[in-house]
């Protein structure tokens, strides 16, 4: 397809560490057509330049090779564009036609921007609701692709397509276009065949059809034995393509390929590309691992005297699944090379329990244990549980968090240092300089994703040898996520609910129900029960104070959301006026916190009105309602953290999502996933699917990461079987892999792993 340049480059190249891209020394050579490598800055690539470069930096095109890895996000079929007097209603269709004219129309609801197309004496028109920005970029006799559904026009006279994505094809040059376009070139790649379509980028001036120029004479004048880690051996039995054969044919497919595939991302060339870079990353991860198990940490004996110390402490027989993990840890723990093991677990399944045993084993053998929550209210929670679990058996807790009086801070870190302090609870606060440890045998995180993975090893190497680490996280993570995002750690479920708990029965009701939610639960506290009401702001704007007035649709901020400080006043003085309702929010400072949360927890507060802040860590057996007001508006994981706040007891829980105003289909989904279970595992494949990897913890996880062609929901399977791969290859249990094949997956991990996956080497 490609006319490819065979001659060898007279340019040298020499990787710079910061950033790995190829420095020329002679740039001049490239403006006379010299052959391109991977390697190359992408500002030698004809059609771009030292100005555009910068725009394409913030899409983290630095080179060409990231410019090939910039792949259509669809691809359209103008093999056949459509004429417009072949279209028929409800099919999707690309039609090239020519602009007519245009106009805004102004409705009460929104401004509408039409076109009318012609081919001939056939017109088609083209609606945009909200579309008054796109007046200018339609001109009389422009050439268009338009892409979308066609449906009947208003009141039957003839066809339309309502929002269809379109792109102008023009051959006028713009200011981005080299001086040296060949017009029959450019048509070939508009129409005639499968088009790719790329995001745009720098607000808009480097369009699809851009990319789609400077991608093509990327490939043309690229070295045809481009660098490639891939081993051939693995390659050949794997059935993947050649590198290079899948940088073209995912760019611009031929005229044979099947279009669902392309739309699936489906296609050898893509299965090429997506397996190599989750090889890598695998690979990558199996080194760290392997690293890691040589290190010698410390071996702790697992004797008579700490198993009995480990049963002492037991509040209740623990649950099979418990067992087995505590087995797991244990295990780890006796081998000389440092753990690195997560827990996952859902909400009330145990996890703290079997993290205070694995401390016993560690401060039975005469080291300390450091536990960092991501909150103070959580970190205050778990100090609270350990010392009623551990202080009765003669070990000392501490709590050490950066919003505590100075003296008392000064008081524990010196008790830290001296080894008085058996077991350290902790937030942030725990990694600051001038917290020293005796003797430091055991790191527990808590919720990791909500930590960056610096802070963990900071945390770490607060001891003299390398300590054990146990990462908890309540929040299920789907085995596809867990092998990227913790690939490093070794990994122990607690996939089993201790006895006694009861099923909650969920509900979704909008608040014009609010009257009879009210009413359900004041009759839960008559019989002796507690409730949770959440909101998601704190407080409205200062200009937007509710009146003190009880309605069904009470007070909201500014934004349109209720607010707890304002509902609290509304609940307790209008709706429970005979009940005792408490305020707890992320603003109150940690003493305020704490008493509210001991109030509730020895039942002095019936009615909790709250913000987010209890989503973790909060244990309140007697509480068995808990009411979510704009309960669209929070992920899913968050909702289903939120419910395991209540049906830690005997009694019957009740979680009732209340919504206000119109709620969006993907907020329609969550509720829905809600109502139908309760697997938090199953939640959380779900989640997935709705928000994307990169979203799934709500905010960017330092650690995860950054896949440019790879979705690990999508290509499940081929992660599994990259995983697969890359074990045998680390452990040496590949006979087809030779020591130059070897040798070539790891200058390939050198020169791309930082850059490429943006994980940090540490531990």
């Amino acid at each position: 397809m490609f006319a490819t340049e065979t001659r060898k480059s007279r340019v040298g190249a020499e990787i710079l560490p910061a950033h790995g891209l190829a420095y020329v020394p002679n740039a001049a050579q490239f403006m006379m057509g010299a052959v391109l490598d991977l390697s190359t800055e992408v500002k030698y690539v004809k059609g771009v330049g030292p100005r555009i470069a910068e725009w394409l930096e913030q899409k983290n095109i630095f080179t060409v090779e990231d410019l090939l890895y910039y792949l259509p996000f669809r691809y359209e079929d103008r093999l056949n564009p459509r004429g417009i007097g072949e279209l028929k209603a409800g099919e999707m269709a690309t039609v090239i036609a020519e602009v007519r004219n245009s106009a805004v129309f102004r409705t009460k609801r929104m401004p509408i921007f039409e076109i009318v197309c012609g081919q001939g004496t056939s017109t088609l028109k083209c609606m945009w609701f909200n579309g008054a920005f796109l007046r200018d970029r339609f001109k009389p006799g422009q050439l268009v692709a338009l892409y979308g559904k066609v449906e009947p026009a208003w009141k039957g006279r003839g066809l339309q397509i309502i929002q269809p994505q379109f792109e102008i094809l023009d051959s006028g040059q713009s200011e981005l276009e080299s001086e040296e376009i060949n017009p029959a070139e450019i048509e070939s790649l508009e129409v005639g065949r499968i088009v790719p379509i790329y995001e745009s980028a720098a607000n808009q001036k480097l369009t699809s059809r851009w990319f789609r120029r400077v991608v093509h004479g990327a490939l043309k004048n690229i070295k045809a034995d481009i660098a490639d880690g891939m081993p051939p051996s693995l390659c050949q039995r794997l059935d993947l393509i050649d590198r290079r054969r899948a940088f073209e044919l995912v760019h611009f497919p031929e005229a044979g390929e099947a279009f669902t595939e392309l739309s699936e991302q489906r296609t050898p060339a893509h299965r090429r590309l997506i397996f190599e870079e989750l090889f890598f990353l695998e690979v990558g991860l199996e080194l760290k691992r392997r690293r890691l198990r040589q290190r010698v940490g410390i071996t702790f004996e697992l004797n008579d005297k700490v198993r009995a110390a480990i049963k002492k402490i037991l509040p209740f027989h623990p649950t099979n699944a418990q067992k087995r993990v505590l087995g797991e840890i244990a295990e780890d723990m006796r081998h000389p090379a440092p753990m690195r093991r997560l827990l996952q677990g859902d909400v009330g399944s145990g996890k703290t329990i079997v993290a205070l045993q694995a401390a016993v084993i560690a401060i039975e053998n005469g080291y300390q244990t450091a536990f960092m929550a991501p909150t103070e209210i959580l970190a205050t929670q778990h100090y609270l549980s350990a010392r009623r679990i551990l202080e009765p058996a003669g070990y000392r807790v501490v709590l050490l968090t950066g919003s505590q009086e100075e003296d008392r801070k000064r008081s524990n870190r010196r008790h830290i240092a001296q080894g008085n302090a058996h077991l350290v609870i902790g937030t942030h606060a725990l990694i600051q300089e001038k917290v020293d440890f005796h003797k430091l045998g055991l790191v527990i995180v808590d919720e990791q994703h909500r930590f960056g993975v610096m802070q963990r090893f900071k945390l770490m190497r607060k001891g003299e040898a390398e300590p054990d680490t146990l990462v908890m996280t309540a929040t299920p993570i789907p085995r596809t996520l867990a092998l990227t995002l913790y690939g490093d750690l070794d990994t122990s479920v607690l996939d089993e609910l201790p006895p006694g708990r009861t099923p909650i029965t969920t509900k979704k009701v909008s608040d014009e129900k609010a009257d009879d939610v009210w009413d359900f639960v004041h009759k839960q506290v008559k019989a002796g029960r507690q409730a949770y009401v959440v909101y998601p702001v704190i407080e409205g704007a200062k200009d937007d104070q509710p009146e003190i007035e009880f309605s069904a649709v009470p007070a909201t901020s500014k934004g349109g959301l209720k607010a707890a400080m304002q509902m609290h006043e509304q609940l307790s003085l209008k709706v429970f006026p005979h009940l005792r309702v408490g305020l707890l929010h992320g603003r109150l400072d940690p003493e305020e916190k704490e008493r509210t949360m001991r109030r509730f927890q020895q039942g002095e507060i019936d009615v909790l009105v709250s913000t987010t802040v209890i989503e973790v860590g909060v244990d309140v057996a007697n509480a068995s309602v808990m009411v979510v007001e704009h309960a669209e508006r929070f992920g899913l994981s968050q909702l289903h953290q939120l419910r395991g706040r209540i049906g830690r007891g005997a009694a019957k829980s009740y979680c009732i999502l209340m919504t206000g105003g119109k709620v969006s289909p993907e907020g329609e989904e969550r509720l829905k996933t809600m109502v139908k279970t309760q697997d938090g595992f199953e939640i959380a494949e779900r989640d997935l699917e709705l928000r994307g990897p990169g979203e799934f913890f709500g905010t960017k996880q330092a650690g995860m990461p950054g896949l440019r062609v790879a979705n690990i929901l999508r290509d499940r399977k081929l992660l599994e079987l990259a995983k697969v791969e890359a074990h045998a290859i680390v452990e040496h249990a590949n006979p087809d892999i030779t020591s130059q094949d070897y040798e070539r997956i790891m200058l390939h991990l050198r020169q791309h792993w930082q850059r490429r996956y943006g994980l940090v080497e540490v531990g």
